[in-house]
């Protein structure tokens, strides 16, 4: 049997925690389910609000995750997308990797690549590599 949805989060979000904690870094957890990230990073005094997502395969070359909450109430489904004023970043776990995306890079959705593909486009493509959650933090130092 698998997990349900509500159980990949979970997962991925300690996932995601323990990746920042094996970095040495400080994280901060809010009581309740209100707020719209899921947790603090303390990156060298600087506080930076995190969203975690869970990611998917799209191919042998790309993988991605949606970039909006859904909740449901009497009229149906209602989906928002996440701005700079609610969170500062995405952060994802795929294939044994944290990465950590800019919530201002992202559209509805965020594609990571691990190459470019191969008719040459480079043109916004997002490469993996570079938003592999040490790499990212590196640039606060």
């Amino acid at each position: 049997m698998g997990l349900t949805s509500k159980e990949k989060g979970n997962l991925t979000e300690l996932q995601c925690l323990t990746a920042f904690y094996e970095l040495g870094h400080k994280v901060s957890i809010p009581y309740g389910e209100n707020c719209r990230y899921d947790f603090i990073l303390d990156v060298k005094g600087k506080l930076l609000k995190i969203q975690v997502k869970t990611s998917r395969s799209v191919s042998d070359e790309c993988f991605s995750f949606n970039t909006r909450s859904t909740r449901v109430n009497s009229q149906g489904c209602i989906s928002t997308y996440y701005t700079k004023d609610e969170i500062d970043y995405f952060a994802t776990f795929y294939n044994g990797k944290c990465y950590l995306v800019p919530v201002e890079e992202c559209g509805q959705e965020k594609k990571l690549r691990y190459r470019y593909p191969s008719n040459g486009q480079k043109k916004r493509i997002c490469l993996a590599q570079d938003y592999e959650l040490q790499k990212v933090l590196e640039q606060f130092e």
